[in-house]
């Protein structure tokens, strides 16, 4: 990741969500050099991340970007200085309603979020490494709901596709550069936000997969994990650490699936 005599940022988008915290302060222990980013509305929670990885020791900055805005993420990044790596983390789960129903205005959302900002966050940092004449490792955040489908999340499952396709094309096209693509496709994640959400959503849309009541369909998910537990944030977290790191020079193009065995 990176030159090793060079010192290098770290960009992480969606870094005041569950996850986003959770991959911070892996690599603020490690020792990297951070630039922690979200959108403006989560401002607050994304100081909150900045000031812990600060605690732990890490020279932290934290910016604020609409992933979709490509002026705005160029220029952010331009201003970062040397890049070795990115987590593409930022993201947008759409509401929970079955395919026939879906609203189309909400689809199009997702896909500009989930495929669409991840594009351009990934060419500005490929820009920029490439400018530099330096290796580099990106990470893009997936999901299973990409690889097997999810009920009341067709929207969400297929931007979380199309993003392992995007992570694949862009392998190819940035080896020949030294940067390596990878993605992560986390299962059940929780506790916390994420978790809580899409269990009383899931309740609220009904299907014949959970039931109404969310005391239910917790155990219910959780069934559906051949380790029968969800997963932890810190879990996918130490995944995308790995990937990023030299440990993982000779990976590129693969989707790394963190979920318990679940398929």
């Amino acid at each position: 990741m990176g030159d090793r005599h060079t010192v290098t940022t770290i960009l992480v988008t969606g870094a005041a969500g569950d996850i986003g915290t959770a991959i911070a302060e892996v690599l603020a222990r490690r020792g990297h050099r951070l630039a922690l980013a979200d959108h403006p509305d989560a401002a607050a929670r994304l100081d909150e991340t900045v000031q812990l990885c600060r605690r732990l020791g890490a020279d932290t900055e934290g910016v604020t970007f609409d992933v979709t805005d490509e002026p705005a993420v160029t220029a952010v990044v331009e201003e970062l200085g040397p890049l070795g790596g990115l987590v593409n983390n930022a993201g947008y789960q759409g509401v929970f309603m079955p395919v026939e129903r879906y609203p189309i205005d909400d689809a199009r959302r997702v896909v500009e979020i989930n495929v669409l900002g991840v594009m351009t966050v990934l060419a500005a940092a490929g820009r920029a490494m490439i400018s530099a004449g330096s290796a580099g490792s990106v990470v893009n955040v997936a999901s299973m709901a990409g690889v097997s489908g999810a009920p009341n999340m067709p929207a969400y499952a297929a931007s979380k596709a199309a993003v392992i396709g995007l992570t694949k094309a862009a392998a190819k096209d940035l080896a020949p550069k030294r940067i390596r693509v990878n993605a992560v496709s986390p299962g059940f994640v929780g506790p916390g936000r994420m978790w809580e959400t899409q269990v009383a959503k899931q309740a609220t849309a009904g299907s014949q997969y959970y039931s109404t009541d969310p005391d239910l369909v917790a155990p219910q998910m959780i069934g559906l994990v051949p380790m029968r537990r969800y997963g932890s944030a810190h879990e996918v977290a130490t995944v995308v650490a790995f990937l990023l790191s030299d440990d993982a020079s000779f990976v590129t193009g693969a989707n790394v699936e963190v979920s318990g065995g679940s398929v």
